[in-house]
């Protein structure tokens, strides 16, 4: 009998386990396949949360250190990861192309990227 009981908690417990999601969202409604844009950071000379690689290895991989022609361009995000309560999203061009021609893809806080005003909605 104590087997029989312990076998219905068990399925019951399985059950209710598979039945709850996780779901990674915040207050801003960020999903795979929005697009932004890239602007000016309204307080500061250097992006804040957008975590462009440092100019040295940016050198080491052949690229070209020109904020300038970041301005401007549109994005695409491509994963969402939250961590530590801060919701870290992945983008990359919209266009194909690479950032500073060496890379692919940029790690952003989004949700004080869009306050800092350094990303924009499109």
């Amino acid at each position: 009998m104590k087997q029989l009981i312990f076998a219905f908690i068990f399925t019951i417990s399985i059950t209710q386990a598979n039945a709850q999601k996780i779901v990674v969202s915040d207050s801003q409604g960020v999903k795979v396949g929005d697009v932004f844009e890239i602007n000016k950071p309204k307080h500061s000379q250097t992006f804040k949360y957008i975590y462009f690689p440092r100019p040295n290895f940016i050198i080491k991989r052949g690229g070209i250190i020109d904020y300038k022609r970041i301005y401007g361009n549109k994005v695409v995000v491509t994963s969402i990861k939250k961590k530590d309560n801060v919701l870290k999203v992945r983008i990359k061009k919209y266009d194909g192309g690479k950032f500073f021609n060496s890379y692919d893809t940029v790690l952003v806080d989004i949700k004080g990227a869009l306050k800092a005003g350094e990303l924009q909605r499109i």
